[in-house]
């Protein structure tokens, strides 16, 4: 998933997005937790993927107050 990707969709998907990452990161923690993890890396990409929708819905947040 690229910046690119994430600005062609609306905040709703953004969300909903953000949602899914949230719960595969919850999902990855807990399998690091019990041991049954097998590539620790999913996590820090879990994270940054995060990171990349967040900061696409405050650009866009930004740029509809900017144009209010």
């Amino acid at each position: 998933m690229n910046a690119k990707e994430l600005r062609d969709k609306t905040p709703d998907q953004l969300r909903e997005e953000l949602a899914n990452l949230k719960k595969e990161s919850f999902n990855l923690r807990f399998q690091q937790a019990t041991g049954q993890m097998e590539n620790t890396s999913g996590i820090k990409a879990a994270r940054r993927n995060a990171a990349r929708v967040k900061t696409i819905l405050n650009e866009k947040a930004a740029s509809a107050a900017g144009d209010a």
